[in-house]
Parts: C-alpha cells; structure tokens; sequence
C-alpha cells in the first residue's frame, strides 16, 4: 500500500523560515563582508540578484565622508573678535568679512583676501597640492597699503570695502576691488588664498574672509568621483545576469507549466483529476479554481527556493583577496621610498588587477613622470663649460657599460672611470652635483676671467624670490623657494661661494669672495622693485 502525505507552510511560516535559514548559510560571508567594509572602501556595490547592485561600501563610504565633514567643520583658525584679540573659533563658524590669522603649514578655512603676512612686504608662499596637483609653491603678494595690518593693535581701525565677482569655478581668475581709506584699488589672484591651499615658508598671515562653504572656488569645482570598475568586476557582473535571467527563466517556465498542470485537475464534469490531494481543501498555492494566481505565487516560490544559484558570495571572495593584495603593497619593500621614509599606500581595492596591464601613459607634462627634484650640474660662463657632474641617465649607461650588459655602447676609459666614481660618491648637499676644481673652493678666482664669473654666481644668488631659513642651533642655512629649480640655483651660488643669507623688502645680503682681495665680504644689494 503506497502512502501519500503532503505538507505545506502557510505564508506567514514560511517566508520568515525561508529568510532565516538563507542567511544562516551565508552568515559567515556576511559577518566578513562588514569587517571588510571598515578595513577599507570599495567604491563598488555587492550584487545581491546582480541585476541592481547593493552597495554596503557606498554606505561607508558616505559615513567616512560624513566624519571628514564633520573633522574639517570643526577645525580652529584664530579670528580677530568685537574685544580687539584673535580668539579661536571653528571653521563652520566663519563669515564673510571676518579678519583670521592663519599659520604655517596650517589650511586655508575658506577665500580669503591676504592683508598681510610676517615678512615686511607682505609676500607668502602658498602651496595648492589640493587645488591642481602643483607641488611647487606659488607667491602671493599683499596690497601696499594694507601690509602693516599685522597685529591686533594695527587693526582696530581697519575698516573697508570689497566688491568682487559672484562665486563661481574658475580657480584662475579673480575681479574684484579694494575700498580702503579713501582709495580704491584693484585685485587680482596674487592677493587671494583660496580654500585646501596649505601656508607654506610663511610664519602666519592675516586676511578677510570673502567666500565661505559651499561658495568658495574648491566648492564650486566638486563633482562626484567616476565609478572605476575593473575587467574581473564587469565580467563577473556579466555573468551574474547570464545567471540571473537563467533563474527567472526557470522560475517561468516551471511556474507556468505548475499553472497549467493545476488548472487541469478539474475535469468537464468537474471532477477532481488528482482526487487523492485533496483539491478541494487546497490553499490559494494549489487551488484548480484559481490557477492564475497560484503561478504567480508559484513563479515567486521559485524565485527564492532557487535563489542559492547567485552566487553572493563570488563578490565577497573577490573582495578579501584584493584586501590581502592591499596589505601586500602596503608591505612591499622593494615600494619603500627611502628619502622621505614613506611607504607605499593603496587607498583603495578596486583596481588592484589592472595593476600589471598598463601598457601606455598618456601625459600632459613630463612633471608628472618625474620626482620634481632640479640638480645643479654643469654650466657655461664666457663660452667655457664647467662641470663634470653627469645626470642619472649617464648613471645609469655608466652602471651598464661597466657590468658588461650594455655592448653597443661605446664609452672612453677616461668617461667611465670618471662616470664610475661620480656614481659611487655619495651626494652631500641636496640639489648640488657639481664637480670641477676649476672653480670649487674659491679656485675661480684664478680662472683667465673672474669678473664674469663673480657676476654669473652673484645673478644666480640675487635674482630669485627664494626665502632664507636659519637653523638657530647650527647656523646652517636652508631656503625655501617656490620650485626646485629656483632653489638649485641659490644653492648652487651658496656652495661657490656667493651666500645668500637676508632678504628685506629693498634689498638682498650676501657672503661673497672678493676675486681682488680673496677674502670674504659682504655685499648689499638694493632692489627697486620687488620680483
């Protein structure tokens, strides 16, 4: 004798038991995708039925965003208060008009106009890394008139006017005019700091808010970030709705041939066909009454019993190995950078495969390519050539040509003797590779034309906007200019003999050697405009 049971799940039952019993078996993939989540940010969305991807590192990615708002909100800068004192106050508590005092290696809160700054003619140095990718500094300049505004006292009875463009995009531009004591006076971008510049080589400056939040020029120039998507990602998405629509093609197909088995159970005389399932007692799932609407709840059951053919956890799987790819890179050695001790950092996991496919590098400038770094290694003074030096390219074939590996370079003995000894003498002064004792050591002096040769260094030494840096426990001096090519120049004048050492509005001082004398003197030079 055959015995039949069958058993059946109300609504209510079912769907709560069918959700629990899915997310136990992928429970394990869960609690990995949160821990992941906070390790690093995705910028990508994990596909939960592939045809719209839900994005749990979106979620953190707009929180880490939401608590950088909230750390750059709550920034103090010093803003000069009703009681005549700077008094610190945070970023978002800013108003246009307002007078602030920002220091050195601090971050611009918003536009300002630059009134005044440490150094007597006003001048700054302003680094825009944030702006536009320069690592080079720019130098603005203060209005003449308002370079004494430099303390609490001078500004008491300051009081004036601008009138200046609406905001708007355009980092590389600025109308605008100065109403002050009577006069007025134009402005241009020499006189503008503009928001996430950094005050570099400056002890502080001082100046009026003029645009603030979502007015100011870095605001105006936002966008959203491109979505970066890898070939693994769009293959594998690719997939995903290969597999997808084979689900809801199955689910149709089954659930349209359940429709129609099950409207067939009534018979012309309206018997019941499949008697021993008791059809008449049936609920809405099984109903020969109402086969239509028992498809359809059939085409949903179907969906979910054949569910586990997504593979969810495909994208969670993908997402640890390229985690553990970031901690490698993060670890590589041979990825260490030496010089300023900075290893390498992958701020982020979506383009980790891609990483080895690069083929061509299409740029705008060869700075990009390079470490922005200037050496000073020969030069010509009267049609004779000085130096010695040789540039990393010349290291470089020299390395080759003496370990044998480069044969169709032919390099004298003289050369490669000399290329060898260059390449493994160690550098002592940054930005300095000069080697000729013609002129080092003060030997120039002896050269068939010192006159032209004391007047090429002192050009060098004197026609920069470099700024002089003393070490007060040394004695050593260092500057600080607006690129490296500027500063190679001055220290290249510096190790020759023509020190420069003080910069005041009018004039420029340096240590020199006297060719007549041969003896050490110092030399003022006055300046009747400011470079």
């Amino acid at each position: 004798m055959l015995l039949y049971a069958e058993v059946t799940y109300a609504y209510h039952f079912y769907v709560p038991f069918f959700f629990f019993s899915f997310y136990v078996d992928n429970l394990l993939w869960i609690c990995l995708t949160f821990v992941l989540l906070r390790v690093t940010i995705f910028n990508r969305y994990l596909s939960i039925f592939s045809s719209r991807q839900f994005s749990f590192s979106l979620i953190n990615a707009i929180f880490d965003r939401f608590l950088q708002d909230i750390e750059a909100n709550n920034r103090k800068v010093q803003v000069y208060g009703k009681n005549h004192t700077f008094v610190e106050t945070r970023w978002k508590k800013l108003r246009v008009g307002d007078v602030i005092k920002v220091y050195k290696d601090e971050y611009f809160p918003s536009d300002l106009l630059l009134l005044s700054s440490s150094y007597e003619d006003g001048v700054c140095y302003v680094e825009t890394m944030n702006l536009d990718g320069e690592t080079n500094l720019k130098l603005k300049q203060a209005l003449e008139a308002t370079t004494r505004l430099n303390d609490e006292k001078s500004l008491q009875r300051f009081r004036a006017m601008v009138k200046c463009e609406d905001p708007n995009e355009n980092l590389y531009s600025f109308i605008g005019t100065f109403e002050y004591e009577g006069e007025e006076r134009p402005l241009s971008l020499q006189q503008i700091l503009l928001r996430d510049s950094k005050l570099r080589n400056t002890e502080y400056i001082c100046g009026v808010v003029i645009f603030t939040g979502h007015d100011t020029k870095v605001m105006q120039n936002s966008v959203d970030p491109p979505s970066k998507r890898s070939k693994i990602e769009r293959k594998m998405d690719k997939i995903i709705y290969i597999l997808f629509s084979t689900l809801v093609l199955i689910s149709f197909i089954g659930s349209m041939f359940f429709g129609v088995d099950t409207e067939n159970d009534i018979n012309n005389d309206g018997s019941y066909r499949r008697w021993y399932l008791y059809p008449e007692e049936t609920t809405v799932y099984y109903d020969p009454r109402r086969a239509g609407l028992a498809s359809i709840l059939h085409f949903l059951t179907a969906l979910m019993l054949y569910g586990y053919l997504i593979p969810i956890s495909l994208y969670v799987s993908i997402e640890i190995v390229k985690v553990l790819q970031s901690i490698f890179i993060n670890q590589d050695q041979e990825m260490y950078y030496e010089e300023s001790d900075r290893p390498a950092h992958a701020r982020t996991s979506n383009l980790n495969e891609e990483l080895g496919q690069v083929d061509t590098i299409l740029s705008d400038k060869t700075g990009t390519l390079t470490c922005n770094s200037m050496e000073f290694v020969k030069c010509s003074i009267g049609g004779v050539q000085y130096g010695r030096g040789i540039t990393e390219v010349e290291k470089a074939l020299a390395r080759r040509a003496k370990e044998g590996e480069s044969e169709g370079v032919a390099f004298s003995s003289d050369y490669l003797s000399q290329s060898s000894n260059v390449v493994d003498s160690q550098k002592t002064v940054k930005g300095f590779n000069f080697k000729d004792e013609r002129i080092m050591n003060g030997q120039w002096i002896n050269e068939p034309h010192p006159d032209i040769i004391e007047k090429f260094f002192r050009v060098l030494a004197i026609c920069h906007t470099a700024i002089p840096d003393v070490d007060k426990a040394s004695g050593e001096i260092s500057y600080e200019a607006e690129s490296p090519d500027e500063a190679a120049f001055v220290i290249a004048a510096r190790e020759l003999g023509f020190e420069f050492f003080v910069r005041t509005q009018t004039s420029i001082s340096l240590h020199e050697l006297n060719h007549e004398s041969g003896k050490k003197v110092d030399r003022l030079a006055k300046s009747f405009y400011h470079v």
